[in-house]
Formats: structure tokens, C-alpha cells, sequence
């Protein structure tokens, strides 16, 4: 067991990670808890709380774009590829001084190829992991419900599960802002991925309607084929595979109950097992504290 413990927050872009960090942060906060928190985002521009470690005091998206005229994927994966030069400097001896105390809150970029596509963030992950650091870690994913959207994030999901090798609390976020908007038992669908929703919503472009009488497009065309049968095909053999390994299910997370961020905070503990190296404390041990109080 590591002596220090972190999560790493990942997700889509607008699936609100720097929100939930800021929200989480907030809530170790009221609870009178340490965290140390790191932006390894060189985009990001606001943040509710100053990370005590930002990417961008090392080297910044726009700077790299204009300097090697790359686009803003290139351009995050030669920011990755310079963190990972300079991991000594940059991170591990500031991080070296956290104690136990402190849950350590990595808040990363949404392109999602950073996950599932190159080796960049499995080899960060596998730094902080390992050697002097050795930090006890999971990764929180976070997705939005959307229901176009929803069987390739939670298969990105999956992927970044394989590839990282770490325990995964995967979040359903903005649940305040589907609030009565959702039946629960539409809710229900989406927490354990239920494959019959590409069967619901034709107009969401999932699945394809054959209909007599209109021309229902050349399925040899280019321009038709995101439209046709064997795009509807493609999704529905996504939609098994999640079904058939049955891996990824999520929380739901309203940023604005303390109740379901608390309920976030448990798992993730729990995923990295903060608790059990906690010291234990004697049935008095409050009542003495508050009595030299």
C-alpha cells in the first residue's frame, strides 16, 4: 500500500471535469480534509480553486500550436509528450512532500485519444504509480447523458479502463441540469448501459428506419452510409460488445448536492482504499479532543 493517494479525472470534453473537481474540492474542504490539486490541461483557462500544480507554468497549448504550427490535437500530444520529459522536475519532487493526509486530484484535457489511442497517459499513470511516489491511484470518467453520444463515451470509457490497468469510477455528470427532465426509470438505462436504447430514439441517427415510398439513400454512397443500415449495424454491435462484458456502470453526480458528492467521494475512496491506511482512533479519542478543545 502507497503512502499517498490520487485520482486522475478523465472524460469527453464538456462532460464537466474541471467542475467536479472543483465541487469535490469544495466538499474535502467543509469536511476539513487536505487535497493537492494539479491542472494537467495546458487549454484550461479558469479555475474556481488555483491548482497547486498547473501544466501551464511548463508549457501551454497556444504556444505550442503557434510555435509548431500543429492543431490542437497534435499540438496536446506534444504537451504530454514535454510533460513527460520533465516528470522529475515538474511533478514528482513536488509531489514527494504530500503526505497521506491529502487526496491528490489530477484534472486532465478531454481529448479522449490521450486514453484510448496512444500510450501517453498509461505511462504518466505508471510513473505516478511506481518508483518514490508510489501513490495508491483510480480514474474517475465522466460522461454526460446524451443519448447520440452515449454508447461511444461509454465505450471510450472501457477503453480507458483497459488501458490505464486502474480501478475506474465511471460518473454520469450534470445531474442537476436533467433534474425532471428525465424519468427515473430512463435513468436506470444509462446507469447499467442498456443496449435497448438504440432502439428508442430513430431521430437520434443510432439506428436506421427503412421506410417504403422515399428514397432511403444508396447504401454504395459515401454521404448515405452514416444514414444507412450498416451504420445502424456498426452501433448496435458497440452497443453488445458493452452489453456482453458488462464493464462499465456508472454514479450519478449532481455538483450541487453535497449528499451526491459525498456519495462520489466514497467510492473513490474506497477505489484506493484511503481508509484502511488511516490511523485508527481510540472510542475516547473524540471526547479527548474535545475536551483539550
Amino acid at each position: 500500500m502507497g503512502s499517498k493517494y490520487g485520482m486522475i479525472v478523465m472524460g469527453p470534453a464538456g462532460a464537466g471535469k474541471t467542475t467536479f473537481c472543483s465541487a469535490l474540492i469544495q466538499h474535502l474542504r467543509n469536511n476539513k480534509r487536505s487535497c493537492f490539486y494539479i491542472n494537467l490541461d495546458p487549454a484550461a483557462e479558469e479555475f474556481v480553486y488555483e491548482p497547486d500544480i498547473d501544466i501551464k507554468e511548463l508549457i501551454t497549448l497556444e504556444d505550442v500550436m503557434e510555435e509548431l504550427h500543429l492543431g490542437p490535437n497534435g499540438g496536446l500530444i506534444y504537451c504530454f509528450e514535454f510533460l513527460l520529459e520533465n516528470l522529475d522536475d515538474f511533478l514528482t519532487e513536488k509531489l514527494e512532500t504530500v503526505t497521506e493526509e491529502y487526496l491528490i486530484i489530477i484534472d486532465m484535457p478531454g481529448q479522449i485519444e490521450l486514453y484510448t489511442h496512444v500510450p501517453i497517459v498509461p505511462a504518466l499513470v505508471s510513473h505516478l504509480r511506481g518508483g518514490s511516489l508510489n501513490i495508491s491511484m483510480c480514474a474517475a470518467y465522466l460522461l454526460e447523458i446524451d443519448r447520440a453520444k452515449f454508447f461511444a463515451g461509454t465505450l471510450s470509457a472501457m477503453s480507458a479502463m483497459l488501458m490505464l490497468e486502474l480501478p475506474h469510477v465511471n460518473i454520469l455528470s450534470k445531474m442537476d441540469l436533467v433534474k425532471g427532465q428525465v424519468a427515473r426509470k430512463e435513468l436506470k438505462r444509462f446507469i447499467d448501459p442498456d443496449i435497448s436504447l438504440l432502439q428508442d430514439a430513430p431521430e437520434s441517427g443510432l439506428v436506421y428506419e427503412y421506410k417504403d415510398g422515399v428514397d432511403n439513400g444508396d447504401p454504395g454512397d459515401a454521404q448515405s452510409v452514416m444514414a444507412g443500415e450498416s451504420f445502424a449495424r456498426l452501433n448496435r454491435a458497440v452497443g453488445q460488445l458493452i452489453d456482453d462484458f458488462s464493464l462499465v456502470s456508472f454514479l450519478k453526480l449532481d455538483v450541487q448536492d453535497e449528499d451526491s458528492v459525498g456519495a462520489v467521494l466514497s467510492y473513490i475512496d474506497d477505489a484506493i482504499q484511503y481508509h484502511e491506511a488511516q490511523e485508527p482512533r481510540e472510542p475516547n479519542d473524540d471526547l479527548m479532543d474535545a475536551e483539550m478543545g
